[in-house]
């Protein structure tokens, strides 16, 4: 009897161990398998699945510190609002993106490319929030507190009221919050925050998603706005940014090359604000430096009686920006013609190809074309489509666009110019950048009034877009 009690006991405690469980996951998209394989169903990558152990039963501590659990529902109109008001950080294009300011509780996350300047505006923002009175704590897991100073030193952003550590702890980050309870916490960079929950290398999708989990759990219960900052290969695929886009409140992403001069950050998720925002930086010896005017900036450096040139007017997110569209077009010396596209969809730009060789009868079968966005923006919208049809029939023809001349409209399948959307802010920008001409679609003339000064010209088909270019 006392062996069989001795065995029983015995057994109760292995089934209490709970053995951890072995996976193989993903470090690139989060797919998880039993076993190993080179290459991830999921994403298609190589050599991207990882060993983790993990628990059969989750971490109890994995859902503390859960705020605002309603015992029941509760009618909407009876929820009682925070009059907490947005925080204003002092740098207009980052307000801008983040939709007026930054929100008390929030959890936004930066990222991009390493060294694109992801580190620099967060130093920047700290230190006009510590001039206006703001607690702030800069999290660097990194860099050394000295080599965080050398920066702040070389970017003019040394202040008394930014606080920096450099730690990489989960726990002890949620500790320093809990007694410092500043306003805003800056975690430099997600990938390296590691917690003893979990026993998977820093920067592994399990301890991300942890790290990232524990941190808005205390952002909603301290009401602490939390700056996350991931780094993004040029995939874009990695463990980190691309993986918690749905855990955050708000996604910005940098934008520009290292060799570009200007750096773009976009809002492409905002839960307090409009997404797909933009703020334009120029990247100097100082830091980061706000253009609150890009429509002068991106024109500049154009030169107005240089074939292959066309003006165009994109919206983002509530702003207009007039872009500079460049083409050029050669004959091929080989079999096949090479089509290079930067800054708009290759797949558009195709399209528009075939249209103008069927409706305008051009012979661009063996020709290189070349397009490029001026300044290294992205542009995703088709308003920009009679933009570049204008472009590479400029170059074609080795004939330059009338000066201060704008292009909109968005081209369709068989030659017609249709409407685009917030026709008026795109011809009021031109009006004030001192153009003088545009060429729009006649549906949006119907209901447009006629600027001052200004010449307005309404297209039906593409095939009127040339006698009305040169």
């Amino acid at each position: 009897m006392r062996v069989s009690l001795a065995v029983q006991r015995k057994e109760k405690q292995v089934k209490a161990k709970k053995p951890a469980k072995t996976v193989f996951v993903c470090q690139g998209c989060g797919y998880q398998a039993p076993k190993w394989m080179g290459k991830c169903p999921d994403c298609s990558q190589w050599n991207s699945l990882v060993e983790e152990r993990r628990h059969l039963a989750p971490a109890p501590s994995s859902v503390q510190g859960l705020p605002g659990v309603q015992a029941r529902p509760v009618p909407i109109d009876t929820v009682e609002m925070n009059q907490a008001r947005r925080i204003a950080t002092g740098i207009q294009e980052f307000d801008r993106v983040l939709g007026g300011g930054l929100v008390p509780g929030s959890l936004v996350l930066i990222g991009g490319d390493p060294g694109i300047g992801k580190s620099t505006i967060m130093l920047q923002v700290l230190h006009r929030l510590a001039s206006h009175g703001h607690k702030v704590l800069y999290v660097s897991g990194e860099e050394s507190v000295q080599q965080i100073k050398l920066r702040s030193d070389r970017l003019g952003t040394a202040s008394d009221g930014l606080w920096v550590v450099s730690e990489i702890s989960l726990e002890a980050i949620r500790a320093m919050a809990d007694q410092m309870a500043p306003d805003v916490i800056v975690i430099d960079s997600i990938q390296t925050i590691v917690t003893p929950e979990l026993t998977s290398a820093p920067g592994s999708v399990s301890q991300v998603r942890e790290a990232t989990m524990h941190l808005m759990f205390l952002a909603k219960r301290t009401d602490i706005a939390i700056f996350l900052v991931g780094h993004v290969t040029k995939e874009g695929a990695i463990a980190g940014p691309r993986l918690l886009e749905h855990m955050v409140d708000t996604v910005l992403y940098f934008e520009g090359g290292h060799s570009n001069l200007f750096r773009i950050l976009r809002a492409v998720k905002n839960r307090f604000g409009s997404t797909n925002e933009i703020g334009v930086f120029e990247m100097k010896d100082r830091g980061l430096c706000e253009i609150l005017n890009p429509s002068s900036v991106f024109l500049s450096e154009r030169s107005c009686l240089v074939p292959g040139s066309v003006v165009t007017a994109s919206i983002e997110g509530s702003r207009p920006i007039l872009l500079e569209i460049q083409s050029l077009v050669a004959a091929s010396g080989f079999g096949t013609p090479r089509r290079t596209v930067l800054g708009v969809d290759y797949n558009r730009v195709s399209i528009l190809v075939a249209v103008m060789e069927k409706r305008l009868g051009l012979q661009l079968m063996g020709q290189d074309i070349f397009v490029n966005v001026a300044g290294g923006v992205k542009v995703d919208e088709p308003a920009v489509d009679l933009g570049v049809i204008s472009a590479i029939a400029s170059s074609l023809y080795d004939k330059p666009v009338k000066e201060r001349t704008v292009v909109l409209g968005e081209i369709g399948l068989t030659g017609e110019v249709r409407g685009i959307s917030q026709i008026e802010a795109r011809v009021h920008e031109a009006r004030k950048m001192g153009i003088e001409r545009c060429l729009l679609p006649s549906d949006n003339l119907k209901h447009l009034k006629r600027p001052d000064g200004m010449e307005l010209v309404g297209l039906r088909s593409v095939a009127e877009v040339v006698d009305l270019l040169f």
